[in-house]
């Protein structure tokens, strides 16, 4: 079998990997400090700076200010203040006021918002920035901005307290059962280091009481120039004169005379493993987690590098053993996977999680500790570190024909990685030319070596997850005595490989050929019609040497499902999954897509069945060759299979019961779609009216008949190579003899839904260890069937206009959340050319509960303002600025144009002529630009919602659960006198005693 992928010649004359020159290995040379690729230098007031012109995306720069302070320099007082410090960058600097910063990012199309302009961690905080350059000054003002965030934020008394909101609700917003657990696991990991107690997030009583004064002295003290670099990558004609605007901003700057002395801080090694059973009432299911820290590698020299990659093909070797055991018959856990983390400066660890059934955690553990002994005992095949290997140097391959054509963001990441943490840039040719040189001497014993690390003794932390305690610390410690002594008694059997078959086709199918072709010039796209029926439109593209997607789309699915069958139809995809639905069972396809890189899904919705995939032009036989198996394999369920996907399902369910959200998001459904089978949450008593067989028949029908299906194609690919495969492999699957899922898009089933006609204000509450408040206004929408095309691009600008104002009053004005968002539901729709279209627009964000009616009042006043009196100038200029930054953006990747072409293909437009459809689209979206003002996007607020909004609209909001001394405290102050009070009061603090121990008990 070929682990290697394919070279076809169209890869091979225009980028020759494969004949890519191996180099002359040293292991003992080290790399150059100096970064390839780049202009890099210090200012004299200690800046470190790096520039790099890149043209993809074309008229774009990714800009950062990378800063080697994180929350371990807090002290104890300051704890949450180097986060603080990131919010109020963006408040207030010297030059920039009253969150100016955001509104020109805003401005220029570059959207601000949760997460995506920097990041505080333990050790460094980072900023970062991706603004158009087509104009001179767009490139200079973002430096500059860089510039005042590297010395000149301010930390005024009044700046600092209309961000503690903001800070507050993301402070809460990481106070879920995710948050905790996270944080848990890492003041166990970092026990007994200075790490343990920083987590980035701090305290809650120093983010709602620090002092200005306190905030300004740490940001004074460790923003020193000496600690920072500034990063600009982007579609520059030349690097000295960006170099230049760093001097003009920034050499202009500067800090206290001595640098602060960045403190190393050790965490301390331990031989004795670390347990905690933890136990979330919330979590989403049974996990475990073991983790074995150790000291960050340096990667300095040509032996460094080797010793990562094959600590690279370890990791993904015990993964594949992991995938395949989690398919076995009654497997010891769902998932399971290995990976490399750096945690801190000093520190790294490798940790293997795992999701199982409930009270499992110890069986998972086990099988765990369990396949890393059989690797020490046994080591890896030459066959499973082939197949690794092959996986390697496709990825590098990958990595290498793409080059040219890398992201600024991802360039940027590079430098920030240098930075920091002092990660050699070597470029992508040489790293090619190593790994090429390297990956083929590196043996399996070598590789298995590295399970040498991952013992219990070497600073080992195990630790269990459930929602209700089943695992004890003893029973976590006599499954680890018990592998030790299997170990040591040399009683562990070894590895036993599956066969893998040569082909995944063994029969080649008879080409199909073209009925009709057709050519569409503004789109780029040729059309063919083939003799099976089949549909299929490519569209050649540059952008990306290395990528091919495809989407395959049918009109029917399941709102077509009487209710009795919807339940076990739906379970279709999941189960068939779980089979094999490609001729193959999963752990076995792995092996047989080693080294090539091709994914291929489907999806059966309420309207439309879909196929979709991604591969290299290289693999894009074997992409077609899987989409030929789709259509020819008739799945059969297998009880055993069918147990693993039940029990999944199960588990799902009942972490939805635990989850506070579900009750929130549940009511959200049925107070605007109202209680249809189709949008209500699967209940474990629907999972055990499943027919498997029947869910499998379904699934085999809906991927059977070519003749239905319209296929899109775009990307890096030659028509005269393309071309034979798609008539081999699309063309030749079979023509059914009777039409399957023959339907007629204007006759489809609609779903029922219908939102309400009158005001609705509900409160959810649902129990919660910690205090969540989550809030969903919504309005309903119609869009009239005459205007459809504009109306539908008018949405997307409204939507944008209500975030970016919503964001303004609530965060800015207010400064009571930390983000919003405002999302369009048309989904519910069936695809008819005809009739208008009902949806909602619906306003999501979180806050404090004790103000959220109060936010909800807010918001609604600021949607009704809009309506009365319509946007300034300045908003409209700024949505229409995002929405085209976004629209340039997408103009140079295969998604974006993907999708293009299949919204033509399913507009309501379409009458045969894709290239027609895509025209009056685009013209479409051209109209509504050129005609969108302040008056007309009021008029369109007041005509697409309700007007006056406050008369129809719903809003859930999710409140915590008043505990019991709450409302008991509640009902003494509402019905009785103060002597009353007293005698209450103490058999009140009896009741909640009692319910504590009792709590405590059940726990225990």
């Amino acid at each position: 079998m070929d682990l290697l992928p394919t070279e076809n010649s169209q890869i091979a004359k225009k980028h020759g990997f494969r004949s890519l020159k191996m180099v002359n290995v040293d292991l003992d040379q080290e790399f150059q400090h100096q970064p390839f690729g780049v202009d890099y230098g210090r200012l004299d007031n200690g800046l470190v700076y790096y520039v790099r012109s890149n043209p993809k995306p074309r008229m774009r720069a990714a800009l950062a200010l990378a800063v080697k302070v994180g929350s371990v320099l807090e002290e104890e007082d300051e704890r949450g203040v180097a986060h603080v410090v990131e919010h109020l960058a963006f408040s207030a600097t010297k030059k920039y006021t009253n969150h100016d910063i955001v509104k020109f990012l805003e401005s220029i199309g570059a959207e601000f918002g949760a997460c995506q302009n920097a990041v505080t961690s333990a050790d460094e905080t980072v900023y970062e920035l991706f603004v158009p350059i087509d104009k001179p000054e767009l490139l200079s003002q973002a430096i500059s901005v860089l510039a005042e965030f590297s010395s000149e934020i301010r930390v005024s008394k009044d700046d600092l307290e209309k961000e503690r909101g903001a800070v507050m609700e993301e402070y809460r917003g990481n106070r879920n059962a995710s948050g905790r657990m996270q944080d848990a696991h890492w003041a166990l990991m970092m026990e007994g280091s200075k790490y343990a107690e920083r987590l980035p997030i701090g305290l809650e009583k120093v983010i709602r009481t620090v002092s200005s004064e306190t905030v300004k002295r740490f940001y004074k003290k460790w923003y020193h120039l000496h600690n920072m670099a500034v990063i600009a990558v982007g579609d520059f004609s030349d690097t000295k004169t960006v170099v230049e605007l760093i001097r003009t901003h920034f050499e202009e700057k500067s800090s206290e005379p001595a640098p602060p002395l960045i403190p190393f801080f050790h965490v301390p090694s331990h031989e004795e493993p670390r347990f905690s059973c933890f136990v979330e009432s919330e979590a989403a299911g049974s996990a475990v987690m073991i983790s074995y820290k150790m000291p960050a590698d340096e990667l300095k020299t040509v032996k460094d590098y080797r010793d990562m990659l094959a600590e690279s093909m370890f990791l993904h070797a015990l993964n594949q053993r992991f995938f395949k055991i989690s398919r076995r018959r009654d497997p010891p856990y769902f998932s399971c996977s290995a990976a490399a983390d750096a945690l801190v400066r000093p520190l790294k660890a490798y940790i293997m999680s795992s999701s199982c059934k409930e009270k499992g955690t110890l069986e998972a553990l086990e099988s765990m500790l369990i396949e890393v002994a059989r690797v020490r005992f046994h080591g890896f095949s030459e066959r499973e570190v082939s197949v690794v290997r092959a996986l390697l140097m496709s990825e590098i391959e990958s990595a290498y024909l793409e080059r040219d054509q890398m992201q600024s963001t991802s360039l940027r990441d590079e430098y920030i990685q240098h930075f920091i943490h002092n990660e050699p840039v070597i470029g992508i040719e040489y790293e090619a030319q190593l790994q090429k040189t390297i990956l083929p001497y590196i043996s399996a014993s070598e590789v298995s070596k590295y399970a040498e690390k991952l013992q219990t003794s070497c600073s080992c932390v195990l630790k269990t997850i459930e929602p209700q305690a089943s695992a004890t610390i003893e029973g976590l410690k006599n499954v680890v005595l018990k592998i030790n002594n299997l170990e040591n008694e040399r009683c562990i059997s070894p590895w036993d490989d599956e066969y893998i078959p040569e082909e995944i086709v063994s029969i080649k199918p008879v080409p199909g050929y073209i009925i009709e072709q057709m050519e569409y010039s503004n789109i780029g796209a040729t059309e063919l019609t083939l003799s099976n029926g089949m549909r299929v439109c490519y569209k050649h593209t540059d952008f990306f040497d290395d990528q091919v997607l495809f989407t395959g789309f049918s009109y029917g699915g399941l709102s077509e499902l009487p209710e009795s069958e919807y339940f076990s139809c739906s379970m279709g995809s999941t189960i068939a999954g779980e089979i094999g639905v490609f001729g193959h069972r999963p752990s076995v396809l792995m092996d047989m897509l080693a080294g090539k890189r091709v994914e291929v899904g489907t999806k059966l919705g309420a309207y439309m069945r879909t196929f979709s995939g991604d591969c290299s032009p290289s693999d894009l036989e074997t992409a077609l060759q899987l989409v030929y198996q789709l259509f020819t394999t008739n799945v059969t369920p297998g009880e055993e299979e069918v147990k693993i996907v039940m029990q999944m399902a199960e588990e799902a369910v009942h972490a939805q019961e635990r989850d506070p959200y579900t009750a929130f998001t549940n009511r959200v459904k049925e107070l605007n779609y109202g209680n249809s089978y189709f949008f209500r949450p699967i209940r474990i008593s629907d999972l055990r009216k499943v027919d498997p067989v029947k869910a499998c028949e379904y699934f085999n029908s809906c991927f059977k008949d070519p003749s239905t299906f319209t296929v899109v194609i775009a990307g890096n690919i030659d028509p005269t190579i393309a071309l034979p495969l798609i008539l081999q492999y699309l063309g030749g699957i079979p023509k059914s003899p009777e039409a399957i899922f023959h339907y007629n898009r204007d006759d489809l089933k609609g779903l029922p839904f219908k939102f309400p006609t009158t005001i609705n204000r509900e409160v959810v509450h649902s129990p919660m260890v910690e205090a969540q408040c989550s809030v969903q206004l919504c309005f309903p929408v119609e869009l009239k069937n005459g205007t459809m095309v504009e109306e539908i691009h008018c949405v997307g600008f409204l939507s944008k206009l209500l975030e970016t104002k919503i964001l303004q009053v609530l965060r800015f004005k207010h400064g009571q959340i930390y983000s919003a968002g405002v999302s369009v539901f048309l989904g519910g729709n069936k695809p008819s050319r005809i009739g208008d279209l009902q949806g909602d627009m619906s306003i999501n964000f979180s806050c404090d509960p004790e103000i959220s009616s109060k936010l909800v009042d807010l918001a609604l006043d600021e949607v009704v303002r809009l309506q009365e009196e319509g946007p300034s100038d300045q908003d409209v200029s700024t949505i229409l600025e995002i929405e085209q930054r976004a629209h340039e953006n997408g103009l140079q990747e295969n998604y974006y144009w993907l999708e293009r072409i299949l919204r033509s293909y399913q507009s309501r437009i379409y009458s045969g002529d894709v290239g027609t459809s895509f025209k009056i689209q685009d013209e479409g979206r051209s109209r509504v630009r050129e005609s969108l003002t302040p008056s007309t996007a009021q008029s369109a607020l007041r005509r697409i919602l309700p007007y006056p909004c406050k008369n129809q609209y719903t809003v859930v909001i999710l409140m915590p659960q008043a505990s019991q001394f709450k409302l008991l405290r509640s009902l003494f102050q509402r019905t009785v006198n103060s002597r009353d009070a007293k005698i209450l009061l103490g058999i009140a603090s009896l009741t909640v005693l009692a319910v504590c121990l009792w709590r405590y008990s059940r726990k225990s």
